[in-house]
């Protein structure tokens, strides 16, 4: 008896830009990722566990904008944040801003199980994954042909962006900003957890950072729910999204459906906040909406069925 979710950026995903064999690599991505998972639970893993292997394959997957497949910076490098969290006692621990950690989710992990902190950031976050001997890789590890294509049309139009910007319709539409990948996961003790990483935007600048590694923005953990978000990260912020959830389920009583639909349709949508979430409640119940185009995603729940979607 066990649930798993995971997303891989939510966004304008033009159908035409996805080509049918572009769109399979997509969807076994997150196929593969979505059976490491669960293949954990199944074994009676805890949910902490499954929510990083399962990240940490979508960090190792160039078709994402997280771990290998970052974007780039306006100075041409990678600035990564990531976080996870443990529902059954609320400890989280998160990075931001990595160069050379090749796993990110595992640095965030690392704060949290041997720090007395939850963020660290650069240069700091490196120095803790480099002591601890996590995997280092030097910027060609993370250099991919369309991440740099990106950055330098970015660059000429003088905006900053993350995945899925499509070059029509109008280029400077700054709703076109996401790129993150997650999971959340019930195991069968009804523990819930949730990791998420992004590789930030496209031609950001002075070190900014978004929602993923902002406890109760970007990702969240009890024992009532379990979110990670992807999308517009400067409003999830504003909406202290992923934690908004879990106080609607707890102080107003609504299911963990309806509490997503209210944060993703009614708070942020109206306000700007493009993109999604995905969710899991103590009875394994899950959630997955967005407000965008499309959304990389995959589930399997308690009764077993398993979903792969974009759009």
């Amino acid at each position: 008896m066990f649930a798993l979710a995971l997303h891989g950026g939510a966004g304008t995903i033009a159908r035409a830009a996805l080509t049918p064999a572009l769109e399979a690599d997509y969807r076994a991505a997150l196929r593969a990722a979505l059976d490491l998972g669960t293949d954990l639970l199944a074994q009676g893993a805890p949910a902490l566990d499954a929510v990083e292997a399962t990240v940490r394959s979508l960090e190792d997957c160039p078709l994402f904008n997280a771990g290998r497949g970052a974007v780039f910076t306006h100075e041409g490098h990678h600035e990564m944040d990531a976080a996870l969290m443990d529902g059954a006692t609320r400890r989280a621990g998160a990075v931001a801003g990595v160069r050379e950690v090749q796993n990110p989710i595992r640095a965030a992990r690392l704060v949290m199980e041997q720090t007395e902190h939850v963020l660290l950031a650069y240069p700091g976050a490196d120095q803790l994954a480099r002591e601890h001997g996590l995997p280092l890789q030097p910027p060609a590890y993370f250099f991919t042909q369309q991440r740099y294509d990106q950055l330098q049309e970015a660059i000429a139009a003088g905006r900053v962006q993350l995945d899925h910007t499509p070059s029509d319709p109008p280029k400077l539409d700054p709703n076109w900003k996401k790129g993150t990948v997650g999971a959340v996961a019930r195991d069968q003790r009804g523990h819930l957890a949730a990791a998420t990483s992004t590789g930030g935007m496209t031609n950001k600048r002075y070190a900014r950072i978004g929602d993923t590694p902002l406890i109760g923005a970007g990702t969240w953990a009890d024992a009532h729910c379990a979110i990670s978000c992807t999308g517009h990260g400067e409003y999830f912020i504003r909406a202290v999204a992923s934690y908004d959830v879990a106080c609607l389920m707890e102080y107003r009583g609504l299911s963990l459906a309806e509490a997503c639909r209210v944060v993703v349709h009614d708070k942020l949508a109206p306000v700007g906040g493009e993109g999604g979430l995905i969710a899991v409640d103590a009875a394994g119940n899950l959630a997955l909406p967005f407000n965008s185009e499309g959304m990389y995603r995959a589930s399997r729940n308690m009764a077993g069925e398993v979903h792969i979607a974009i759009y």
